[in-house]
This record gives structure tokens, C-alpha cells and sequence, in this order.
């Protein structure tokens, strides 16, 4: 059966929805994000897109804003940023940072991002939180 596609076609799907055809492509723009960076940024970055991916693993990877992100579902729910003195955790939502208090005490923070060191990667329970808030944020508790 042919069908006409508007606005572009989507190819091979997964059953929750991943663009299996575009999903590499759009994690290697990850990799050339990172790649592009110095060192001791590229490795902790790395490490945090490790964390994420070992959390939320049905995440698909990609570019939002020109920085690498992270999406479930088709909602944004992590992303990062490397700047020149610090490291960014970005989880996409203005509700998420403020609503963890105590956890991210000691970090430099806005309402969209957790400031961390270049060379000080993000707790994994830290970053679980971060994840967890979002997607109950993007989905409802239980998400």
C-alpha cells in the first residue's frame, strides 16, 4: 500500500514509538557534540549521557536547542550543555530543579539548569532524581 506522507515520513518505528531509521543518526550527533569538546568536559558529559541511558534506556537521543537531549514518549525529559567553566544538566522543565530542594544543595542553579564542575560528574542517584521528577512531571506519578 502506498501512502502519501505531509510534512516528511517517518520510517521503521518501534512500539513506543522510536524512529529506529533516525535513532543512530541522532546519537551520533551526540557524539560529535561531544567530541568536540576538551577534555575533562567530553569525559564527564559521557558519563552523564551513560547514567541516563543506563536509566532511562527506551530514551531516544538527539539534539534540542543544539545541545544533546534526551527524549521518552516524544517529550524532552534530559539534556546537557558543556559551557566554558561549568557543565549544565538541563531537564527541560522550569518545576523540576525547585522541587528536589535539598538534593541539589550545593549546586549553582536556575530554573531550567544544575550547574556542576567540568571534572565532577553528577551522582547517579542525583541524576535518577532528576529523571524520575521529570518524567512524573511530563507523565503523572508512575509515568
Amino acid at each position: 500500500m502506498l501512502a502519501l506522507c505531509r510534512g516528511g515520513c517517518r520510517g521503521s518505528l518501534d512500539p513506543l514509538g522510536v524512529d529506529l531509521d533516525n535513532a543512530a543518526v541522532s546519537a551520533q550527533e551526540i557524539d560529535e557534540y561531544l567530541a568536540a569538546l576538551d577534555e575533562p568536559k567530553r569525559g564527564t558529559l559521557s558519563q552523564l549521557r551513560a547514567t541516563i541511558v543506563s536509566i532511562v534506556p527506551d530514551a531516544e537521543q538527539g539534539m534540542s536547542y543544539r545541545l544533546p537531549a534526551f527524549k521518552l514518549r516524544g517529550k524532552t525529559i534530559a539534556g546537557f550543555a558543556a559551557f566554558t567553566n561549568h557543565l549544565s544538566y538541563l531537564p527541560h522543565s522550569g518545576s523540576v530543579i525547585s522541587g528536589l530542594g535539598e538534593e541539589t544543595e550545593g549546586y549553582t542553579k536556575t530554573k531550567g539548569s544544575l550547574h556542576f564542575p567540568v571534572d565532577e560528574p553528577l551522582p547517579e542517584s542525583l541524576v535518577k532524581r532528576l529523571l524520575d521528577t521529570r518524567i512524573a512531571d511530563a507523565f503523572g506519578p508512575g509515568g
